[in-house]
């Protein structure tokens, strides 16, 4: 069930046509398990959905029919422990066959999936688990002594599932043996009846204000990233593309840029996650298993630019998000990966509204692109009038988009304050230009007010990014007598690449390629740049870092 490459391949010749003769479907019923397992197994139950790899081991490929049986016995186990519709279901694990497993199982028996990074540790756990009431946890071996320190505080969680095997009983709860209890359920299961707005995924947003929020999405947050990933992948699918993506299957970009859309398509997935991102390990893999297609955030192509690159490699698309690229990225995209990346736009309560697509039109450097088929995106004024181009305001995106969710966990009084009227307010400042394409200047917390301008760090980041030795770099503004606030940047040097005089040619480097009043006036510099999990600088930690 293709619900928009036909229509969106055959008008190809317009971006504009494109949007204006796009619909969005109208659907009585919709599961995301449905929709990307059991269709395909029925139709070609032996198609390989995914490719499993583990370190000193042979890949492992994995139909969609065992995706599906093994989804089944998930739900039955569910089913059989009094697991309810809209029940919460956390999944601590890395991208592995038993993360999808659990996922779809969820879908099924119309449950909530609550996946959570592996690397958050007890308190951040405490919190997600305690404030989603989730009732059953899915993890591993390395993480369960995380969870096993916080289980007095989980009321709500009645059951906990181990892929390594089971294990003591521990706060009144039973470490089950996940696989043993598989093996135990029929592999024959009937999918719950869904609508698109009943409740399916819960991911909680990276709190780098207050604490962190519980985006509730419905099922038809996957038809939403539809359309972005279609035109980003320069119309997606194509016969032998494969996917794959260093971001965790925890967060947006790792789960609905990747893995949901791919498998909905029928494209198998490589699922594969590093411990600390290698850029040699990631060329390798890329050619070792003729990968085509990849989400990499801004983060692991700085890293990739490191190295010598092959200049040219199996990769038939790139998307990135989450930071501004810059036209130097850009550049060293064509040249050391043989094509031009793709920057898209979104955040976790809406997804992949703007985008790139170089067969459709030629991306602007330094631009996140143009709403895609079937996103209303503007750019709001303080009086939250929508703004003419070259005037920055907040972007705000229409509730019509399918990828828009439900609301925030148990927290209307957080959910009413995101919109105003019909426009969720992402909190990202930006503007667009005579031609319609977005830029983002900064988060309306991180604006530099400097004797009467307002400094977005964006542009100054990706300046200094662009020095041949600098791999990181963030910005911040910092008190000052005369001014209000100047600039302070913080830059991660590549090694062995400092000498003297260095601070001054950055410092240069900013006055003559962006402007002389948004230099900084001091540069720190750092062995490792404070990063949330989803590779977003956190400006925050930098400020306590100039507090000292």
């Amino acid at each position: 069930m293709t619900v928009f490459a036909d229509t969106l391949v055959s008008r190809r010749d317009s971006w504009a046509a494109m949007c204006q003769a796009f619909e969005w479907p109208v659907l009585d019923r919709f599961n995301m398990a449905s929709a990307c397992v059991e269709r395909w197994a029925r139709q070609d139950p032996q198609r390989t959905a995914l490719i499993c790899l583990k370190d000193g081991k042979p890949p492992e490929d994995v139909s969609y029919q065992q995706l599906n049986r093994l989804s089944n016995q998930f739900a039955n186990v569910l089913a059989a422990g009094g697991f309810q519709p809209t029940d919460r279901c956390a999944i601590l694990l890395q991208q592995s066959l038993e993360t999808a497993v659990c996922h779809f199982g969820t879908y099924k028996v119309a449950g909530v999936a609550l996946p959570l990074f592996t690397l958050f540790g007890a308190d951040a756990l405490e919190f997600r688990l305690r404030d989603s009431g989730a009732k059953v946890l899915v993890t591993d071996s390395a993480n369960l002594p995380k969870v096993l320190e916080v289980i007095d505080q989980l009321p709500d969680l009645k059951t906990v599932f181990c892929i390594d095997g089971a294990g003591p009983q521990a706060g009144g709860v039973q470490i089950r043996d996940f696989h043993r209890d598989l093996a135990a359920a029929s592999d024959v299961y009937q999918t719950k009846a869904t609508t698109p707005d009943d409740p399916a995924l819960l991911v909680y947003t990276s709190g780098t204000t207050g604490p962190p929020k519980g985006a509730l999405h419905g099922h038809r947050v996957l038809i939403g990233h539809l359309p972005c990933v279609e035109m980003a992948h320069n119309f997606f699918p194509h016969v032998g593309d494969l996917q794959w993506t260093p971001a965790d299957w925890a967060w947006m970009g790792g789960l609905m840029n990747t893995l949901m859309p791919s498998l909905y398509y029928g494209v198998p997935v490589v699922a594969y996650r590093m411990g600390k991102f290698n850029p040699h390990r990631v060329y390798d893999l890329i050619e070792t298993h003729s990968i085509r297609n990849a989400f990499l955030p801004p983060t692991a192509l700085k890293l990739m630019r490191q190295i010598p690159a092959p200049g040219a490699t199996t990769l038939r698309s790139v998307l990135s998000g989450g930071e501004a690229l810059g036209a130097d990225i850009l550049d060293w995209g064509r040249k050391g990966l043989g094509l031009t990346i793709n920057e898209i736009y979104g955040q976790t309560e809406c997804n992949l509204v703007l985008g790139n697509s170089v067969r459709v039109f030629a991306p602007k450097p330094g631009s996140m692109g143009l709403p895609n088929p079937g996103a209303n995106v503007v750019i709001l004024g303080e009086d939250g009038e929508v703004l003419e181009p070259e005037n920055t305001g907040e972007i705000a995106i229409h509730r019509s988009h399918m990828g828009m969710f439900l609301g925030y966990w148990n927290n209307p009084e957080k959910t009413a304050a995101k919109f105003r009227g019909d426009w969720l307010l992402t909190g990202d400042i930006g503007e667009t230009d005579a031609d319609g394409f977005f830029r983002f200047s900064s988060r309306d917390d991180d604006v530099i007010s400097s004797a009467g301008y307002r400094v977005g760090p964006t542009e100054i980041e990706t300046c200094l990014s662009s020095h041949p030795d600098v791999i990181f770099a963030g910005v911040i503004g910092i008190p000052d007598d005369i001014r209000g606030e100047v600039v302070k940047a913080f830059v991660v040097l590549r090694e062995g690449a400092f000498h003297d005089g260095l601070i001054a040619e950055l410092i240069d480097l900013v006055k003559q390629r962006v402007s002389p009043h948004v230099a900084p006036r001091s540069i720190q510099i750092l062995d490792e740049m404070p990063m949330t999990a989803t590779s977003k600088i956190m400006r925050r930690e930098l400020r306590a870092l100039h507090k000292g």
